[in-house]
């Protein structure tokens, strides 16, 4: 009976919100989980969605929380609030049964990240003999130099990317656009493997153009294709314990907010639409201030 509406939904993600395949792809699970128990408990009645009311709602995140974190139920339960409110704009409900129901809290921890002795050993175990070596080393030195997702790394089209401009056009979530700076090293060794690989770049092409950073079979890199060449570098260079390539995001944050960048800066940087994501390396800015002042304040002890 919701199956309908999820579908209208699906459309509108696509369509109007602009949202990742990602995201679409979590919405519609947790949209047909929700109707598959709402069918099973028979909590509708007559086989209506007007029916639904927030203790529906309330029994299926009570049911969710048996098997689920904290932080899947807030995401199941945002989804729901955007489903319904999509239903109130269609006009096909009156009021939105999820808006009353109060978002479970869940614990945001620290986001991992490498110091900057382990950042610079990093980078410099990978060699730039092969064309795959000169293109991991661009990937490692353009993710950590402009702290761009590795979603957006991927999608970068050679069209769009011109290093000598110093500057970097990503598209990030919601298809938003933005321009990130990319730093001298990063710069030198993007233009060095764009150059190297510009006559394998042709075959390589795509819906989405002619992508910057290719496989061994000249198509588009994936995001697994980046975690798994981190993963090698990482224990090249000595480091047994694992990291997503996120971690060079937080580390680029990190370094940039211990440095003294303003957070306003980093939230520009980053693609973050609230300054409350960004907020979470202040938490990290603190404790390297507590470090600094308990190594040099003479009365700290």
């Amino acid at each position: 009976m919701l199956e309908q509406y999820i579908q209208e939904f699906s459309q509108y993600l696509v369509i109007e919100r602009n949202a990742s395949p990602h995201t679409c792809r979590n919405y519609l699970r947790d949209l047909r989980e929700f109707a598959a128990f709402v069918h099973d408990s028979g909590v509708i009645q007559n086989a209506s969605v007007t029916s639904l009311e927030s203790f529906a709602i309330r029994a299926y995140l009570a049911h969710v929380a048996k098997k689920n974190k904290r932080s899947s139920q807030a995401r199941k339960l945002s989804c729901l609030r955007s489903f319904f409110r999509f239903l109130v704009r269609r006009r096909i409900i009156e009021h939105n049964p999820a808006r009353s129901i109060k978002m479970p809290r869940t614990e945001r921890p620290l986001p991992r990240y490498l110091t900057v002795d382990q950042m610079f050993a990093l980078l410099d175990s990978v060699p730039a003999e092969t064309l795959e070596q000169c293109r991991d080393k661009a990937i490692l030195e353009v993710l950590y130099s402009t702290g761009i997702r590795v979603s957006e790394l991927v999608r970068m089209n050679r069209e769009t990317t011109d290093p000598d401009a110093g500057m970097l056009r990503v598209t990030g979530k919601g298809r938003k656009e933005r321009i990130v700076p990319l730093g001298t090293p990063a710069r030198a060794r993007l233009k060095e493997y764009l150059s190297r690989s510009s006559a394998q770049a042709t075959r390589g092409a795509d819906l989405l153009g002619t992508p910057v950073f290719l496989n061994r079979f000249g198509g588009r890199l994936t995001e697994r294709s980046i975690a798994r060449i981190v993963d090698k570098y990482m224990l090249r260079c000595g480091m047994h314990h694992r990291i997503s390539p996120h971690a060079l995001r937080h580390s680029c944050a990190t370094h940039m907010l211990n440095a003294g960048a303003d957070i306003r800066t980093i939230q520009e940087l980053l693609g973050h639409r609230s300054l409350s994501t960004t907020q979470k390396y202040t938490h990290l800015n603190i404790d390297h201030l507590m470090e600094v002042y308990d190594r040099a304040h003479p009365r700290c002890r």
